[in-house]
């Protein structure tokens, strides 16, 4: 009988893809499930929950051995370790009961509060710590699961994945921000917590968060621009304080929505930032007027909301002849305001990086004023245009990368097009934007001159006044001069002069080879 071949031994990231995997399938056989937008929260919210006992295990052994006093977030028998390390552990409508109900059967066979109902009730005294996000998590969490036996698979699956190995984390990290991708394509209309990475990590490599500096995202979606500050800035430490100072004075966001202010928690989390600072309400629930130096940031990096509609109460926050109900130009009114005024060291003062739609670049009426606002008193110094599908399939609407600081009014707009690949007439789901279409704005970035992709206005000819000093318009979307769009929309007496000035240019080209041919014979 032939000797059968041994198995070739799996990597971490073959096993762990294989956990996630055959949890997945597990969660396809329940009937409470309707595809990866109910399957996803609901893997979460499970590794949230063992992700946090294996910190807890971790930070009790070290206070042991450091001789100091423990206090667990979560009391027994509410552990991952009371109900869900055990494979043969509480099952079916029993485990069903404990997760769902108020007032349940727990695992160590008292009757009392049910899992969910205990976290959603944590809070912390002093209003600061992981309880407090635990509590916001879950209060806005419920589990779609309906089988309990097919619930404690799943259990037993993720129980094999280890948060305390390094390597892990550094693998299921990667996976997740995988999963958040294809939960993006399942959304549909709710695709806007997912930003493409490429875009992200370009502008984070552009704005370069410096360690020391605190970077925000209000309408963080599913963490992505932190992230990516976070690990940019992880790369500068040095010592342990720095690690100090990253981990508590670097990153700040803001969620309203329950969804995706979870799966920002557990991003974060496995890319190694401790206690995520998000605020789970709305970031424009405060008064313009009340935001003081206290509240001002180093950086703002951040994809505003397209297409929302805010209440009349959160109107009421801004300016009576800036109020709009379009979300975008809220959002970015509540930037302008948040990033930090020159001084103190800092002559440029705060920076920010954002996208907008369209429609933000050419609006009128409030938008203007709101435009008005940004040239006057900000350096809006770079337009990045980005091409047709880079959101797709959540939307195709054109969008923008804006830049500016608060070094002074603005002079001068740099524009950049990103370029499509040769043979592309747009990004799709299935052939996305990838880093390397970021590679030549990277470049030329640093070392800026016009070209076929790069070119240049002065803000004086962008804001139209009337004869009375009247706001009429304040256009940004200005088109690339060198690309066929920019010449349908000109002038045809300007398109013969400058047809005339390169035939002149070639005629005079035509007389120099000439001259030369005659001196070489």
């Amino acid at each position: 009988m032939a000797s059968r071949k041994p198995a070739t031994p799996q990597t971490t990231a073959q096993q762990l893809a294989a956990i996630i995997k055959s949890a997945r399938n597990t969660m396809r056989k329940d009937k409470g499930l309707n595809g990866d937008l109910d399957r996803l929260p609901m893997l979460t919210w499970i590794m949230f929950l063992k992700f946090l006992d294996d910190m807890e295990l971790m930070r009790e052994t070290n206070a042991q051995l450091a001789g100091q006093p423990f206090r667990p977030d979560l009391a027994p028998p509410y552990r991952w370790r009371d109900w869900g390390a055990d494979p043969t552990g509480m099952t079916g409508e029993d485990l069903i009961a404990f997760v769902n109900n108020d007032e349940a059967m727990r695992p160590n066979g008292s009757r009392g509060a049910g899992l969910f109902y205990y976290l959603r009730g944590l809070r912390s005294a002093a209003g600061a710590d992981r309880r407090d996000v635990i509590g916001t998590v879950f209060r806005g969490m419920q589990n779609r699961m309906a089988d309990g036996y097919l619930l404690r698979e799943v259990i037993n699956q993720i129980n094999r994945i280890h948060f305390t190995a390094t390597q892990e984390m550094h693998t299921l990290s990667r996976l997740y921000e995988t999963l958040l991708r294809e939960m993006r394509d399942a959304a549909g209309d709710s695709g806007e917590f997912y930003t493409p990475r490429p875009a992200v990590r370009f502008m984070v490599q552009v704005m370069d968060p410096r360690l020391g500096e605190t970077v925000l995202d209000p309408a963080c979606g599913t963490g992505g621009f932190l992230v990516e500050a976070f690990s940019h800035m992880q790369a500068q430490c040095r010592c342990v304080a720095d690690e100090k100072t990253l981990q508590t004075a670097s990153i700040r966001g803001g969620e309203a929505k329950s969804l995706p202010y979870l799966l920002a928690q557990m991003n974060l989390l496995l890319h190694g930032l401790d206690h995520p600072q998000i605020d789970p309400g709305n970031s424009l629930r405060v008064p313009l007027r009340d935001i003081t130096d206290q509240d001002r940031v180093d950086l703002i990096l951040t994809n505003v909301p397209f297409g929302g509609e805010e209440d009349r109460g959160i109107l009421g926050n801004f300016p009576k002849d800036r109020q709009t109900a379009e979300t975008a130009l809220l959002f970015l009114q509540l930037i302008m305001r948040r990033i930090k005024r020159p001084g103190a060291g800092k002559d440029r003062g705060g920076r920010a990086g954002v996208i907008v739609p369209n429609g933000t670049l050419f609006g009128d009426g409030i938008a203007a004023r709101i435009k008005e606002d940004l040239l006057k008193h900000y350096n809006l110094h770079t337009i990045v245009r980005l091409p047709e599908g880079v959101f797709a399939p959540y939307t195709d609407i054109p969008s923008n990368l804006i830049f500016f600081d608060r070094s002074g009014p603005t002079r001068e707009i740099w524009y950049y097009q990103v370029s499509l690949p040769e043979g592309r007439r747009k990004f799709t789901k299935t052939k996305p934007m990838e880093d390397a279409d970021f590679a030549d704005c990277l470049a030329w970035w640093s070392d800026r001159a016009e070209g076929p992709n790069a070119w240049r206005t002065s803000a004086a000819d962008v804001l139209k006044y009337d004869s009375e000093g009247r706001l009429i318009s304040v256009n940004l979307d200005i088109k690339n001069p060198h690309s066929l769009e920019a010449l349908e929309h000109r002038e045809p007496g300007d398109l013969i002069d400058d047809i005339l000035i390169k035939e002149d240019r070639v005629l005079e080209i035509l007389r120099e080879i000439r001259s030369e041919l005659s001196q070489a014979a």
